[in-house]
């Protein structure tokens, strides 16, 4: 019968030992607070941190009893993006971001959910755009971190 445990930590990849069980989670799963995780043999994991952190892929979560739950980043459906240059692919990164687009940016090509809009609009500006499935890691942009200064109250609602 499957069984609830409280997860009491966040242990990073670097830190995170063998586990006992594991889940595969989407990157829009992996930014927690307060979530009931399923793990892949059944059992779950309560995770409720006072600030939201975001599950790297191989971390792990430290239960109450000292056991780990590794957390695995699933593989999503995506669109691999390419410029002709750097410069072009600066470009394509400037109209995905005025779209307020997830988007995981590497040297060379940009990572993005795939969306038959954006591909038209993509390769319309002159993009390579190929549909690819691996673990997708997005910014997490510039108001991703917990806001604990007073100036900043009204985003903690």
């Amino acid at each position: 019968m499957p069984q609830i445990f409280r997860a009491v930590a966040y242990v990073p990849p670097a830190e995170a030992g063998t586990a006992f069980d594991l889940a595969v989670l989407p990157h829009d799963e992996r930014r927690v607070r307060r979530r009931l995780i399923t793990l892949v043999h059944g059992d779950q994991v309560l995770v409720d941190f006072p600030q939201p952190v975001t599950l790297e892929d191989r971390s792990a979560l430290r239960l109450e009893d000292g056991r780990l739950a590794e957390i695995i980043a699933g593989e999503e459906w995506l669109y691999d993006v390419r410029g002709r240059d750097p410069a072009h692919l600066l470009r394509l990164a400037w109209h995905l971001g005025n779209r307020h687009l997830k988007a995981q940016v590497e040297a060379d090509r940009i990572l993005i959910l795939r969306d038959h809009v954006i591909r038209t609009m993509l390769l319309g500006l002159g993009a390579t755009v190929t549909e690819i499935s691996e673990p997708f890691h997005p910014e997490e942009g510039a108001y991703a971190h917990a806001h604990a200064e007073p100036a900043h109250a009204l985003l903690n609602r």
